[in-house]
């Protein structure tokens, strides 16, 4: 049996929802962040890659996308830790 497919095969883009402004977008489009504990104490950090392990966080590469979401503790939630903050000045010049 054969099948007759019209329509060209097309990879599926993934998509991810920014923390900050809650947007759903292509992962091309968002920055993940991620959570490093070197000296024992969690840092968010950019994973620039987007291959490190460990749970992500997507967000937009706005200031304004990254303001809300620290307003919002929304890192804290993505990530699954609880009383986690965020250095927003930190993130910016990275």
């Amino acid at each position: 049996m054969v099948h007759s497919d019209p329509s060209p095969h097309r990879e599926k883009i993934p998509m991810r929802t920014c923390v900050g402004c809650r947007q759903c977008r292509p992962a091309t489009e968002l920055i993940r962040l991620v959570v490093c504990t070197d000296d024992g104490l969690p840092a968010v950090v950019i994973d620039h890659r987007k291959t490190m392990p460990g749970r992500g966080a997507w967000l937009h590469p706005e200031p304004a996308c990254l303001v809300t979401a620290v307003q919002r503790r929304a890192f804290a939630r993505a990530f699954r830790l609880g009383g986690l903050t965020v250095d927003a000045d930190l993130l910016t010049r990275e």
